[in-house]
């Protein structure tokens, strides 16, 4: 069998999850658990942050397992529905629905509901992606306050700078100016919010990619607060190279030896979801020892410079991210971040995922 493994450890979610609490004590917490539990698997990490107030997704079919599992929090959908056929069934199965066009609230108003519907009312306060637009969404907010097939309102809103110097102000004005002629819930903040803005911290918030472990701020290391890796990416060494000076590894011909030099091939490539363009010097940790990848990344392998690990050998355990290597250093090396890196583990559908339920 293929080496390569993702270890999940429930027990970092815990603590994950405990540190957005000391931070948003008076909040309740929607754990974002979408795509499939950001690579972790969906199950896994829910039962990992059972102490959730609710979940967020995608998709329906992730609401339905999250339910079959025992879940009873509540759960959102974050684009709404897509079809009818679904608000049916989150009425049913009491999931809560984000609602962000009129499409969607035509589509409600147009059945006849056994089941009242909880629903997130999305404004668009700049990020102008989903959301109504503030100068229609009062109008709008005041005919839904009376609907009796609706069981509560939430209003939300998404930000698009709470990770940068420009911050949230800009929009959450926008949102508060709506938000102050209603007696409704409210849920604004993500990972970085939480982290950077207690005025975001309303009657939600939504933590996601903090809960991996990862950091929601650009440049800031997650040890910084105290936050702990959830994913390990592991495999093994496969065969070691030796390489005299100007030999090359891997395709292109990329990386070529300035001096005689011992390399190692490593089980895992860009169909695993390692990056594909993560280039040579990308942090890798083998034999208690931090290396570097060299070359280019293959589909099934990459590989690492061992000259100075004598005791790395063929079966050595290296780790390609997690305890050792933050996800974050390695995205940042290869150009992206590491909400994309968690995710395509989950995309691959090659890597097999271990848990620890400590």
């Amino acid at each position: 069998m293929r080496p390569l493994k993702v270890i999940v450890d429930q027990a970092s979610l815990r603590h994950n999850l405990a540190i957005v609490k000391q931070l948003a004590p008076k909040s309740k917490i929607m754990s974002v658990v979408k795509a499939n539990g950001y690579g972790h698997g969906l199950i896994n990490v829910a039962q990992g942050l059972s102490e959730s107030d609710g979940f967020a997704v995608l998709a329906l079919n992730e609401a339905i397992d999250l339910r079959e599992h025992g879940f009873e929090q509540d759960i959102l959908l974050l684009e709404g529905a897509f079809e009818s056929y679904e608000i049916s069934i989150a009425a049913k199965m009491r999931f809560n629905l984000v609602v962000h066009n009129l499409h969607q609230l035509q589509m409600i108003e147009k059945l006849k509901l056994n089941h009242p519907i909880d629903i997130h009312f999305k404004i668009n306060t700049g990020m102008n992606r989903l959301g109504f637009n503030p100068n229609e969404a009062k109008e709008i907010l005041k005919t839904l306050q009376n609907k009796t097939h609706f069981k509560s309102i939430t209003l939300m809103t998404h930000f698009a700078t709470a990770d940068e110097p420009k911050g949230v102000d800009w929009q959450l004005t926008v949102f508060n100016d709506i938000a102050k002629h209603f007696n409704f819930s409210h849920s604004v903040a993500n990972s970085a919010s939480i982290v950077n803005f207690k005025k975001t911290h309303l009657d939600w918030v939504r933590p996601g990619i903090m809960l991996y472990g990862a950091s929601p701020i650009m440049g800031q290391k997650s040890s910084l607060l105290n936050i702990k890796p959830v994913m390990q990416l592991k495999s093994k060494i496969i065969a070691i190279q030796n390489l005299s000076k100007n030999d090359s590894v891997g395709y292109g011909e990329t990386f070529k030896a300035k001096n005689d030099m011992r390399i190692a091939v490593v089980a895992c490539g860009y169909a695993d979801g390692y990056p594909r363009h993560a280039p040579t010097g990308t942090p890798v940790y083998v034999e208690g020892e931090k290396t570097l990848t060299v070359g280019r990344v293959s589909m099934d392998m990459l590989y690492i410079d061992v000259t100075n690990i004598p005791q790395a050998s063929i079966s050595s355990d290296v780790e390609l991210w997690g305890e050792h290597i933050p996800v974050d250093e390695v995205a940042e090396k290869a150009g992206t971040v590491g909400y994309e890196l968690l995710c395509a583990i989950s995309a691959s559908k090659r890597v097999p995922i271990e848990i620890i339920h400590g």
